[in-house]
């Protein structure tokens, strides 16, 4: 039965309604609940002018930009430095030899068992603690470290589940034509794997831009370090520079969401991901695979790379 979903029943006329009541109750207890906190602010004296007047100057504004450079700086760079680790660390894991799959393993389970904030402080205290070290460490690496190999770990297995998740005759025509390891995983393996998980990717990357906050904890001049300057400034506007920098953070959370979303929907659209759920010829799927492979092999010039 089409457009039916499988995995529950559509729901009758008593669940429909109990499911609008409950939409209806939960909507009425949000906006009590918004309404009660802006009640309090305004009670409590928050949205007198007073309080906001510190935001009326134009150095303050200089420094919320250039703290909010700070913190674009850093998520970019930690970006791109957790794609590349990601897939370093993907490809590794994915490997046919023990020597190096299970050292791979191991310390990206560390990685992601050891929490950012915890290796930020290591990198920035640990480092610039040991006497007579020659390298010192600047409080923008240690974020970028921390946030490179936490999210780039977390990234390796989203890839690796991605590999993982495609049928195996995608591998097989690969073989089938003579490609060795390396250019399966480069031509077909990873294409695929990236295009099926890039809203995760996405997902994660969002993560990166929001955890560039803990980076106050080690004075690095981000928009939460510059908040709490603000609040340290006469009459301690300290609610009202968190409510400035959270409207910051939302609006660069929410630029990367809707990238996702599109992402996503564009996904969705292509004709292989519709027929991933319709009936098909694995024959046809198979021979479809083998002549995309053919034509990638070709575009590289039949490169022969060695297996790993």
């Amino acid at each position: 039965m089409s457009g039916a979903s499988v995995l529950y029943d559509v729901p009758g006329p008593r669940a429909v309604l109990r499911n609008r009541i409950l939409g209806v109750i939960t909507v009425v207890l949000v906006l009590l609940a918004v309404g009660f906190v802006v009640y309090r602010f305004w009670q409590t004296g928050q949205f007198d002018a007073a309080r906001w007047n510190i935001f009326t100057y134009t150095l303050v504004w200089q420094g919320l930009l250039d703290a909010l450079w700070a913190t674009v700086s850093a998520f970019l760079t930690a970006a791109v430095g957790s794609l590349i680790l990601g897939f370093a660390l993907a490809i590794g894991r994915l490997s046919d030899h023990a020597v190096v799959r299970v050292p791979i393993m191991i310390i990206t389970e560390l990685l992601r068992a050891v929490p950012v904030l915890v290796m930020m402080m290591i990198f920035y205290f640990g480092i610039n603690s040991i006497p007579n070290f020659p390298f010192k460490m600047t409080p923008y690496l240690a974020v970028v470290i921390g946030l490179v190999l936490y999210n780039g770990s977390v990234l390796a297995e989203v890839l690796r589940a991605g590999v993982e998740a495609l049928p195996k005759g995608q591998r097989e025509a690969g073989y089938a034509i003579g490609l060795r390891k390396s250019g399966v995983m480069t031509f077909i393996l990873l294409p695929q794997a990236v295009r099926a998980m890039l809203p995760v990717i996405i997902a994660q990357l969002v993560v990166t831009l929001k955890d560039t906050a803990l980076g106050f904890i080690i004075t690095y001049p981000e928009l939460l370090y510059y908040a709490k300057y603000l609040s340290s400034q006469p009459g301690r506007p300290l609610l009202q520079a968190g409510l400035v920098v959270a409207v910051f953070y939302i609006s660069m959370c929410l630029i990367l969401s809707f990238v996702a979303y599109r992402v996503e929907k564009s996904i969705s659209r292509s004709p292989k991901v519709q027929g991933l759920g319709q009936p098909h010829d694995p024959a046809a799927d198979d021979e479809a695979t083998l002549t995309e492979a053919i034509a990638l092999q070709k575009g590289a010039g039949k490169h022969d790379s060695s297996s790993f």
